[in-house]
């Protein structure tokens, strides 16, 4: 999608815009809730089919793959047709891998819902939808707040992380599923009819490939890239892979660490608005450092394994409270230096990365789990790592933007 200074200056509001976020953030909640419905029954599904650690994180980290990837062509082609339709497409899509997913768990077969799971991914491509969908509705000087409130729909892993076990206790396995699908119908209907595209998005008719080649040649694709993979990948990491942390490390059963992991996902999902209205205020790079360095400094302190419940549950939300305001302050400086007819290409590129962010992690954590001690240390020190080398990045960028811009000036 692809505004232009001037069809939307500072200040200018477009009629409709509150309606088409808010919609905008109901599919992306449905579909990110559909897809983090294995995460959430990983320890049931485990339990079932008798898993090892590393089987059971391969099954929570195979939805992000499609989820992840199929993000840039998804926004790749919103700015080609639209979010409505994109969005109407991909809600509805989206019902039939959760109907599979239920299939091959009846059938208790690993192997269907590790291929099921695949193309569950499906539902974590809209992403890439709302982004340059919302870009488009607001001014400059308001995408990060509203792309920040757009991205609070992230919750939807939140909402699966609480709902799904208990709507299993409450109605069983395959109502639940089927539950989850109806929702994701009824909210492509919604969309269909009450949704429309900003008056100052114009589609671009370029071929797709071509498109993408020119996003990936954009420095500022693949730095933001590298940013969201570690601020979002470790949001999606600890929401898919936090119930099986906390019943390995904490003896949590299902609906108890389901409930926990609710918390760390609606800690991360307030913190990223906020992440995103700050980055409008003080700039990306300020708010994006924060968030690193107190990722780095969770990351030790989840290590030590700090006891429960204030001292464990105080630690795991400042860790989703720092990643939340991280991927804010990411997408507004995407917003902020990627060229307004290539959001969408870019979106999708960076997107994915934050997506295949959260892919490893999980088979991280998975390989060096030390079953004696019930410990992940070795994996939560890599993250620290990764956070510290990622905050020296920023500060890198900062540094370099700001000098472009003496020298624009001087």
């Amino acid at each position: 999608m692809s505004t232009t200074a001037s069809t939307q200056t500072t200040g200018t509001a477009l009629q409709g815009r509150t309606l088409n976020l808010w919609l905008a953030l109901l599919a992306f909640a449905i579909t990110f809730w559909a897809w983090n419905i294995v995460g959430p029954l990983a320890v049931q599904y485990a339990a079932e089919l008798e898993l090892d650690a590393t089987q059971q994180s391969l099954l929570i980290a195979t939805p992000v793959i499609v989820g992840s990837l199929g993000r840039i062509i998804t926004g790749a082609l919103t700015d080609r047709y639209g979010g409505r339709i994109m969005f109407t497409i991909l809600t509805a899509v989206s019902a039939v891998p959760v109907l599979l997913v239920m299939f091959a768990g009846l059938a208790q077969s690993y192997v269907m819902l590790i291929v099921f799971g695949f193309l569950l991914g499906i539902a974590g491509t809209t992403f890439a939808i709302g982004i340059p969908f919302v870009n488009a509705w607001y001014e400059p000087s308001r995408r990060g707040f509203a792309t920040g409130l757009f991205g609070a729909g992230m919750g939807g892993t939140a909402l699966s992380s609480f709902f799904t076990p208990r709507m299993v206790a409450w109605w069983g396995y395959v109502a639940t599923h089927i539950a989850i699908a109806v929702a994701l119908l009824v909210v492509a209907v919604l969309v269909w009819i009450f949704m429309r595209d900003s008056p100052a998005w114009k589609p671009n008719r370029d071929p797709v490939i071509p498109k993408l080649a020119a996003a990936s040649k954009l420095a500022v694709t693949w730095q933001m890239a590298f940013l969201y993979a570690v601020t979002f990948g470790g949001f999606v990491a600890f929401s898919t892979y936090l119930p099986t942390y906390l019943k390995e490390v904490y003896s949590f059963d299902l609906a108890d660490a389901g409930a926990r992991t609710a918390g760390f996902a609606i800690a991360a999902v307030v913190a990223r608005p906020v992440g995103g209205w700050l980055s409008d205020k003080i700039g990306p790079p300020i708010v994006l450092g924060i968030s690193l360095a107190g990722a780095g400094i969770m990351a030790i302190v989840i290590a030590f394994k700090p006891p429960p419940e204030l001292a464990a549950g105080t630690s795991f939300v400042l860790m989703a409270l720092a990643l939340g305001l991280g991927t804010g302050a990411v997408f507004t400086w995407v917003a902020q230096r990627a060229p307004a007819n290539r959001v969408g290409a870019v979106t999708g590129i960076v997107g994915a990365a934050g997506g295949l962010g959260g892919y490893f992690p999980p088979l991280v954590m998975g390989a060096t789990y030390n079953a004696q001690a019930h410990s992940y240390t070795i994996g939560l020190a890599l993250l620290c790592a990764t956070a510290l080398g990622a905050l020296a990045f920023t500060v890198f960028l900062a540094i370099r933007d700001n000098r472009k811009r003496g020298a624009d000036t001087g």
